[in-house]
């Protein structure tokens, strides 16, 4: 009944089973991907047909986690997986991002991943294992897909680079980088580090770049055995190939010209009026309004990577190395703990910190069991921020991807909960954006923890790389506006203190890029990071010395287990008759660490003076 292939590939240590023919047969591709106890189905689905007047490849990416894979059942009222979760949410875009690339330009059909983690031993990371399995299952399709990719996790302890480490093995690592690629080179790296050398990190990325490529051979000889006929994809319409030229020769001096408006939004309205006259001279029934408009858009590529590759003059007139006007404020809110306005350029963020007791911490429901997270940073891009109407609502993936990016940063730099018993929240509102509005947030952030009183080892600066790159001629750019991003072939983000990185994020638009090309961005970043330092420190170079006077104060008493009994109570009575009249909020740890919250610190000293009554301690 079924005709199964399977391949068994040793992946640094580990074996990694690829498995098609026996289950989700009916997708244009289907994978089970499995290492040790973890297996993650991976299914791949192509429309057959192109929707009539689409200019755009619609791919998505889906990677779910189900509860009974760790032998689970959900919290919540209704006992079932619901909307997914963020760290569901953070695994589809580390999916979607190196295999987007490789799709070729000609090929418009919807292609939808769904990537399911059915069976999870707590040890292998489903991610990567998704990773490779939906790389796999593209490559048996027979959709048109420039892969294999592969991907690996790295650790570093002890001096030490961690290949494809398991869960247990991680702990104590001072660096959590996932690296994925071709045969070819690196396409995208996501990472958290604990102030580590621009060397040690280019180290265990090329580290897992050479670790994942018997991965990529394996999934190649999978295909061999088991792919589909491959799809025709059309090449491009003679037609197209012609009116692009007629707009080049009529149109392209004007777009160059336009590109030399160095405001934002001047500079969009004198490209869309050119745009406009292109469209309304060469649209026809045959040849519509998108796609002319594409042509438009191909031209604007062209003549700004020209621009900057011949002269190394950007848009707004910057070498390819300067980093934009940089003004830093804090303590712009008067009512909140912390605050803090970054502004760079055309980019800005309010940033704003909550200092919050241990009831304030997020509950969060995973598959590998339930967890408290007492640091939350929330990212929201409203679309005044670039001057447009637009959504409002719940956040999307790329604001949840950025939140998680800047928290990365920040995160080495925290106190311990020992040393800072505080629940702590940052939400930062984009209020403008021109490129980097994730960077400007790690900036912004590290201003208003330490107008909150909040102990930063050391401020954290971010900034954003990008690249040119044709044949053999590239140039790296230092803090990248948004047509550079959108025009360019990478977004490499680095964030980190004077001493080190705490987060590299890199997305790749080409096929690849080189260890030297990466090595000259790290080396122009740490320069950028430099001086972006140096700005923030004109307004705050170091942690204020006290909370403000709205947030709650803190105080932290140890008592013997055997009396937290007798402070909680019958059914909590105790507890809630000390909280009632003290006005206080209490947690209690099992450890017997009580933590007492109030405005007041007369309050706290009543609510120590009762405790120390009931349990009779000094």
């Amino acid at each position: 009944m079924f005709n199964t292939f399977r391949k068994e590939i040793d992946f640094a240590g580990k074996k990694i089973v690829l498995e098609t023919g026996k289950i989700a047969r009916q997708a244009t591709g289907s994978v089970v991907a499995s290492m040790g106890d973890t297996s993650v189905l991976c299914t791949v689905v192509a429309a057959k047909n192109i929707k009539e007047g689409q200019d755009f490849f619609p791919l998505s990416v889906h990677y779910q986690e189900k509860f009974y894979a760790a032998g689970r059942i959900p919290g919540g009222f209704f006992k079932r997986e619901a909307k997914p979760s963020d760290n569901e949410t953070l695994a589809s875009r580390l999916i979607d991002r190196p295999i987007r690339p490789l799709f070729p330009e000609e090929f418009l059909n919807e292609v939808q991943i769904v990537c399911t983690c059915m069976s999870h031993d707590g040890e292998h990371s489903p991610d990567i294992v998704a990773m490779i399995g939906a790389s796999a299952a593209l490559c048996i399709s027979g959709i048109p897909f420039m892969g294999p990719i592969g991907g690996c996790r790295v650790g570093y302890k002890n001096g030490q680079y961690l290949i494809n480490p398991s869960i247990s093995e991680m702990e104590g690592s001072v660096l959590d980088l996932v690296v994925a690629g071709t045969q070819e080179g690196v396409l995208m790296v996501e990472s958290e580090a604990k102030e580590l050398a621009e060397d040690v990190m280019l180290g265990a990325v090329m580290a897992g770049w050479n670790a994942f490529q018997p991965v990529i051979k394996g999934i190649i000889e999978l295909a061999e055995q088991a792919a589909k006929e491959p799809w025709d994809v059309a090449g491009k319409d003679p037609a197209i190939v012609a009116l692009s030229e007629k707009i080049k020769a009529k149109y392209g001096a004007q777009f160059a010209e336009a590109y030399k408006e160095k405001v934002k939004q001047d500079r969009y309205a004198k490209v869309g009026a050119v745009k406009d006259a292109a469209i309304e001279e060469f649209a026809t029934e045959e040849i519509g309004k998108d796609k002319v408009s594409a042509i438009c858009h191909a031209l604007e590529a062209e003549v700004v990577r020209g621009q900057i590759l011949d002269t190394g003059s950007r848009i707004d007139g910057r070498t390819t190395s300067d980093i934009r006007p940089i003004v830093c404020e804090v303590g712009i809110l008067p009512r909140v703990h912390g605050s803090a306005l970054f502004t760079r350029g055309e980019t800005q963020a309010v940033v704003v910190t909550t200092l919050g007791t241990g009831q304030d911490e997020q509950i969060i429901d995973a598959i590998t069991g339930e967890y408290r997270e007492n640091f939350m940073l929330h990212y929201n891009f409203p679309p005044y921020s670039v001057g447009e109407c637009g959504r409002m609502g719940a956040p999307g993936r790329r604001e949840i991807g950025h939140g998680k990016l800047a928290w990365r940063a920040i995160h080495p730099m925290l106190p311990t909960g020992e040393d800072f018993p505080y629940t702590l929240r940052v939400v930062s509102e984009i209020t403008e954006s021109n490129g980097s509005s994730s960077m400007a947030t790690v900036c912004g952030t590290s201003l208003s923890l330490m107008d909150a009183g909040v102990p930063l080892e050391k401020p954290v600066a971010g900034i954003a790389m990008g690249l040119i790159k044709e044949d053999a001629k590239f140039a790296v750019l230092s803090d990248i506006l948004g047509d550079e991003d959108h025009l360019g072939d990478m977004d490499f983000k680095v964030a980190g203190t004077k001493d080190g990185i705490t987060a590299l994020q890199m997305d790749i638009k080409i096929t690849s890029i080189t260890e030297e090309i990466m090595k000259i961005a790290l080396k122009q970043a740490q320069d950028g990071r430099m001086h972006i330092l140096g700005e923030m420190s004109k307004a705050l170079s170091q942690s204020r010395g006290e909370i403000s006077q709205h947030a709650p104060q803190m105080a932290v008493l140890n008592i013997p287990t055997d009396k937290i009994r007798e402070v909680i109570g019958t059914g909590g009575k105790v507890i809630r008759e000390i909280i009632e009249k003290t006005g206080t909020k209490i947690d209690i740890d099992d450890d017997g660490t009580i933590k007492i919250a109030a405005v007041d610190g007369n309050a706290i000293d009543m609510a120590i003076e009762i405790i120390k009554g009931i349990t009779d301690e000094p």
